[in-house]
């Protein structure tokens, strides 16, 4: 029988596996069985189980909540507190969709001994909204107008950090200083020296410090750093990954509440080293469009892929970047690129080859974005020997030109066209998704993952290793070193974007390689930069 690359993917996805491999190459034969378990166990790849952590024991994790918005709401959800609300508007999504497994998930979710005893938000609404949703007559929360006030307080063991990217920093090195942990979204700064600072502070520090990039917990990452770590692919020389979104919410152009105003939200607060601009609700609820709150693609999404790739490699920080790109699908007074191309090069990388020693060294890293098509693109890792395919599930295909498995694929056992292996841990498990942003960060593996047939939150798995690390001791996944090879890495590509140049990393001094003239944090955090006359121009205000 001939297959077609669509029929072999169709019937790789409809199998049973939950954790299985299949080999599409392989017919019912005995012949066909012999040749599939040749290589399967030439390929000796292992399935990642879910990491185990000890218990969270003894008294409760007294956790703080610095940003209420949805992010913050997740955030809470994973560690077991959904508001009225979003527990109303999901029995409602499940009544018309049966697929639709958010509230049977958060149910069904372990309870992580937390209680949420304080919140910081200066929105009026949200910090009320908080309250309303988690305090019970044993469990009062309090509301601080400051971080520095609630971290100064004696209520919080932990806070959780899920605020406009400019207060990634500070909040998390005022907290470190007092011994709190943290638990911060990326990227966990706004400016270069904010990442050394940050990086200082937390390996200072007793208190364990997370960044928030859940899809380390996602089992097929974990299984694609086994396949790369056996050579399965060889010298991986290209890797390509991307954003695809072609909506107003995958756009940050989220919505504006009825009852912002100048009386409800604290504007002084929320700027905090920002310019000082008037009141506007647009930059308040869709502070991603602009650099002086934000860090645009770089910062806010391509951090998610370059992570995720990184804890696959462990390529660490590229020796250089380049970006190009504008902003041509939402002229809405954004000042931050809503398509992006980003081309950063590791010349010294290597994940071992089969080839003769000395002929393949180094890798490039292409990431590409436009917030104007959602045509689904894979992320790719193209190595001599082999392709993969990587997001929620991991798909291997075989290269024509391979050397380690030439003599396969001269015995026609391998066919190009047909994947050697693929993990899917979510086999037959429906999934209802409800947007065009919520399938981006599905087809990435930053919504769940898997286990034992199961659905699970990765956030969840992310703030369970937090927590327990608190409780126990141990490393999580996302540490200070991640993150920093993460903030330095986004940076290095929004001022390529901006100047126009190429940005070096000089990895024995940990520094970026001055330009003349240049400041880059000051060009980093301006609205507008003109290379030409070295000077950052004023702030870009827009409507409200």
């Amino acid at each position: 029988m001939k297959w077609s690359r669509r029929d072999l993917l169709k019937g790789l996805g409809g199998l049973p596996i939950l954790g299985a491999v299949w080999w599409a190459g392989a017919a019912n034969t005995v012949s066909g069985r012999r040749e599939r378990s040749e290589i399967l166990e030439q390929l000796n790849i292992a399935p990642s189980l879910p990491p185990t952590v000890p218990d969270i024991t003894g008294d409760p994790v007294r956790v703080g909540i610095i940003g209420f918005g949805g992010r913050g709401e997740h955030l809470c959800r994973a560690m077991g507190f959904a508001t009225k609300e979003w527990v109303e508007a999901m029995k409602l999504e499940a009544n018309e969709n049966p697929h639709h497994k958010a509230l049977e998930d958060f149910l069904k979710q372990d309870k992580l001994n937390v209680r949420i005893t304080a919140v910081c938000d200066v929105f009026d609404v949200r910090a009320e909204m908080a309250i309303n949703a988690f305090a019970t007559k044993d469990n009062a929360i309090k509301r601080y107008k400051t971080h520095q006030e609630m971290i100064d307080s004696g209520e919080v063991d932990a806070i959780v950090i899920a605020t406009p990217d400019h207060w990634h920093a500070p909040m998390s090195i005022d907290a470190l200083n007092k011994g709190i942990h943290v638990y911060v979204e990326k990227p966990m700064t706004h400016t270069i020296e904010e990442t050394f600072r940050l990086r200082e502070a937390a390996k200072k520090s007793k208190a364990v410090f997370a960044v928030g990039h859940q899809h380390r917990q996602t089992l097929s990452f974990k299984t694609a750093q086994d396949i790369v770590s056996k050579g399965t692919l060889g010298h991986v020389s290209l890797i390509q990954t991307n954003t695809n979104r072609n909506d107003d919410n995958g756009a940050w152009n989220y919505d504006i509440h009825e009852k912002a105003s100048e009386q409800t939200i604290d504007w002084e607060m929320f700027l905090g080293t920002a310019p000082k601009v008037p009141f506007n609700k647009d930059h308040f609820f869709r502070w991603r469009k602009w650099w002086s709150y934000g860090s645009g693609l770089s910062g806010d999404l391509l951090t998610h892929d370059y992570d995720r790739l990184n804890c696959v490699l462990n390529m660490g920080i590229p020796k250089s970047v380049m970006a190009s790109g504008g902003i041509y699908t939402h002229n809405d007074g954004r000042t931050v690129p809503d398509v992006l191309q980003v081309n950063m090069e590791f010349p010294e990388f290597s994940t071992g080859s089969s080839q003769k020693k000395g002929k393949e060294k180094g890798m490039t890293f292409c990431y590409s974005a436009t917030l104007g098509n959602g045509f689904n693109r894979p992320t790719i890792l193209m190595g001599h020997d082999a392709t993969m395919e990587l997001g929620n599930k991991l798909t291997v295909w075989p290269d024509g030109g391979s050397t380690r498995y030439a003599e396969m694929l001269e015995a026609e056992k391998m066919r190009p066209m047909a994947p050697i292996y693929q993990y899917n841990p979510g086999a037959n498990v429906p999934d209802a998704i409800s947007s065009a942003t919520s399938q981006y960060f599905a087809d990435k593996g930053l919504m769940w993952t898997y286990i034992n047939g199961q659905r699970v939150d990765s956030t969840f798995l992310h703030m369970r290793e937090w927590l327990s690390a608190i409780k126990n001791g141990g490393r999580v996944s996302c540490g200070i070193d991640e993150g920093f090879d993460e903030a330095i890495t986004a940076h290095m590509a929004g001022l390529s974007w901006k100047l126009g140049k190429r940005i070096d990393w000089d990895a024995e001094s940990e520094t970026l390689v001055p330009i003349e003239g240049i400041d880059f944090d000051e060009a980093l955090l301006a609205e507008s930069f003109d290379f030409n006359k070295k000077r950052i121009d004023e702030p870009v205000e827009v409507l409200s």
